[in-house]
């Protein structure tokens, strides 16, 4: 007698095709997705579903948490462009784990956890006691085509020199301190001294889990993505004509966001056949990745599918003069820039906040309650 599933095989394929149609994709001959449009607004459109099934998810913690932390998200009369004193926080503190997950509901893109080896940062402005941004950074892709192509890495040390770089996962401004341009303040706090310092002490003399040996604690650069195509954040972004964040190319457009409303149905048909869909360290970051194939195999799609085209530009932001000859193993020594946070905080300021404080007034009319509506759609 054959064994009765509650998930079979037909009507996960006819939901996933479903959803892929539902979204605006077409199916190409080859098994390939086809997505038309590089518009921007159109791209947050595609990534909708899946942030409001993460709100949702959620939706019992957001409405604990927010009326507990409404008063550290600011109206936007209240504040004054010239008296900000934005102060760098790591997240440690249980208030601050909750006000950081509050404000990353905010993004457009899915809430993510991070992995690896992880540090986050509340960006506060002290004058009005307020959540200005956050900024998260965890353990880099050991493999990165744009990045890699970047480095003649050294015989065997490929993992060493990439364990001494981190990526950015989450960077971003608050409102209404994005419409202020917040968002550059926190593209330049990422670079500055007071990170690498923050890193050396984290992991200064601590083994790496797998292979139980200490690198050196030296963070020499940083990657990130842009959220939608082209980025206005990173691009022109300087300190004193130096250059903080430069762009190395694109994504290849591979992941799962446009299919995660239906993750945990690709668990529980797996989960259902035997097939173990619990992750864990060691199984590292792609897992999810790894668990979609199952399943779209089982059901007789490609893992083609999880080549959504959607391509994001690539940053890498250097920590050290002498990256490349550091990354290709030509000398030991990182030769560090020099870029002490309320020096980077000042040159904000004048270069960015006053002007935009004084040409836009967009900023004066947010109110915080309005995060009622983003964070818990009906």
């Amino acid at each position: 007698m054959l064994k009765e599933y509650i998930i079979s095989e037909a009507d996960l394929r006819e939901k996933v095709l479903s959803k892929l149609a539902e979204l605006g994709f077409t199916l190409k001959e080859k098994g390939e997705l086809y997505f038309s449009t590089t518009d921007k607004a159109q791209l947050r459109a595609l990534h909708l579903p899946s942030v409001r099934w993460e709100l949702n998810r959620y939706r019992i913690w957001i409405e604990k948490h927010l009326p507990r932390y409404l008063s550290f998200f600011a109206n936007g009369d209240e504040i004054r462009p010239e008296r900000i004193r934005p102060c760098l926080v790591q997240v440690e503190e249980p208030w601050t784990r909750d006000l950081f997950r509050l404000g990353r509901f905010l993004w457009s893109l899915p809430y993510s956890n991070g992995y690896g080896r992880r540090l986050r940062f509340l960006i506060i402005d002290k004058t009005h006691e307020k959540l200005m941004g956050l900024l998260a950074l965890q353990s880099p892709p050991l493999s990165f085509p744009a990045r890699d192509r970047l480095f003649n890495y050294p015989s065997q040390r490929k993992t060493e020199k990439v364990n001494q770089t981190m990526d950015i996962y989450t960077l971003g401004a608050i409102p209404p301190y994005n419409t202020l341009l917040g968002g550059k303040l926190v593209a330049l706090t990422a670079a500055s001294n007071e990170i690498r310092q923050i890193y050396q002490h984290r992991y200064a003399h601590r083994l790496t889990h797998l292979e139980k040996r200490i690198l050196p604690a030296h963070l020499v650069a940083l990657t990130t993505t842009s959220a939608f195509g082209r980025s206005s954040l990173y691009n022109r972004l300087t300190y004193k004509g130096l250059r903080i964040a430069e762009s190395i190319g694109y994504t290849e457009g591979y992941g799962i966001f446009h299919l995660t409303e239906l993750y945990p149905l690709f668990r529980q048909f797996l989960e259902e056949r035997g097939i173990s869909t619990h992750g864990g360290f060691e199984k590292g970051p792609r897992f999810r990745w790894q668990t979609a194939v199952r399943a779209l195999e089982r059901i007789g799609l490609s893992a083609k599918l999880l080549k959504h085209s959607i391509k994001r530009e690539v940053f890498l932001f250097p920590l050290i003069n002498n990256l490349k000859a550091y990354m290709e193993g030509d000398t030991e020594e990182p030769e560090y820039r020099d870029l002490p946070l309320e020096e980077l905080i000042i040159y904000w300021k004048e270069r960015w906040l006053l002007p935009r404080a004084e040409r836009c007034q967009e900023w004066k009319k947010w109110k915080n309650e309005e995060l009622y509506q983003l964070l818990l759609p009906i």
